[in-house]
């Protein structure tokens, strides 16, 4: 089977808002599920490592917005640069948000450490979309 997939990074810090740790993600909207993630700074290292976790996949088309760093990466004729198929992405986006809160953009609760930002973070994801038996 083909998926779609939306692809969407989100900010959020380690100790202080100038050292900022970026989740980035792939979202498939019909089955509202993460397909895969990976945690690091917003550079192409990081989005190759989610490519290369994407590649169990057979992804018919990425919905992205205009970040350069897609318009390196992904191939042209299966990437739409586009917020209209977005919007389910960026709702998710919301969700971690509230859900997670070291991923609020104003929040008292941060981690002091790149490894237990990581954790919890994944941590979540895992638990939420990935585990089969979710309670």
């Amino acid at each position: 089977m083909e998926l779609i997939c939306e692809m969407d990074e989100q900010w959020s810090y380690v100790g202080h808002k100038k050292q900022k740790r970026w989740l980035w993600y792939a979202w498939q909207p019909h089955l509202k599920t993460v397909l895969a993630y990976e945690l690091g700074s917003r550079a192409d290292k990081t989005l190759k490592r989610l490519l290369a976790s994407l590649q169990r996949f057979k992804i018919r088309l990425f919905c992205t917005d205009g970040w350069e760093g897609y318009q390196r990466l992904l191939p042209k004729d299966k990437h739409l640069i586009t917020k209209r198929y977005t919007q389910s992405i960026e709702r998710q986006n919301l969700n971690f948000r509230t859900r997670i809160k070291r991923l609020a953009r104003k929040t008292i609760c941060f981690s002091k450490s790149v490894e237990i930002h990581d954790k919890v973070i994944g941590a979540f994801i895992n638990r939420m979309f990935f585990n089969s038996s979710k309670s």
